[in-house]
């Protein structure tokens, strides 16, 4: 049994209009483990066109995965504007996904509102672009339609600044809130990211893994938000950690 695992749908993304690549949680997660040496494990689901190319790319990842394909993938285009702000379209979505794992820490990597079940473990973190993302094809809308029982079990809850927004209040032991180039909360605590001029794409499914491998390691909240900030900026900072995976 791995102590950790990630479980999601992995996408098909096309950033500013470039050849499309694989992404979604499980994706960013595995590069971020990988350097890390985790004990972990990526459960994953794809469409069944993309299995191929996408298994391919997670046997190079370097950490140990189990991939059901079925159905569509996932897919979107993404575009950042000078500020680093991102619009996004939702052109496919895939089937929902429920996977069985067992591990103590699990990363519930969502990619839209009930694309993945929550699962039963120890500790769960999860990712709240699955509470707030609307899964509709077209321009990617956020709105706080969750239900609320989702959190039941939820022992971190992990959004991005705008997703808090419209989240609102919640009650989980603990919340992360990353927020770009200004770094991110860590039960309110403040941590400072180390600016990168790079493609951000997958940048918090990265810190949200590496977050959860350093609290499964033994640190404090603060302490794994620290180390996940810095080891976010470093991968983004690696040359061959982007873009490198087109289709």
């Amino acid at each position: 049994m791995a102590s950790l695992a990630v479980i999601g749908h992995l996408s098909r993304d096309v950033v500013a209009g470039g050849a499309p690549r694989i992404g979604g949680g499980p994706w960013h997660a595995a590069r971020a483990l990988a350097v890390l040496g985790a004990d972990a494990v990526v459960v994953a689901a794809c469409g069944a066109a993309d299995e191929g190319a996408f298994r391919a790319e997670l046997e190079g990842a370097g950490v140990p995965f189990e991939l059901h394909a079925q159905g569509t993938t996932t897919a979107f285009s993404l575009v950042y504007d000078e500020s680093g702000a991102r619009t996004m379209t939702v052109d496919a979505i895939g089937e929902p996904f429920a996977p069985e794992v067992d591990a103590d820490w699990v990363h519930v990597a969502p990619l839209l509102r009930g694309d993945v079940a929550v699962p039963r473990a120890p500790h769960v973190l999860l990712d709240g672009q699955g509470l707030v993302r609307r899964p509709a094809l077209g321009p990617l809308v956020l709105d706080a339609d969750y239900d609320r029982d989702v959190l039941r079990g939820v022992s971190i809850l992990k959004l991005a600044a705008e997703e808090a927004a419209v989240v609102g209040p919640v009650d989980v032991p603990e919340l992360v809130v990353t927020d770009g180039l200004r770094g991110a909360t860590v039960n309110g605590t403040h941590i400072a990211a180390d600016p990168v001029d790079a493609d951000p794409t997958g940048a918090g499914d990265m810190f949200a893994a590496s977050y959860l491998a350093a609290r499964a390691a033994g640190a404090e909240p603060v302490e794994a938000g620290r180390s996940a900030a810095a080891l976010v900026s470093e991968l983004l900072s690696d040359k061959l950690s982007q873009g490198r995976t087109r289709l």
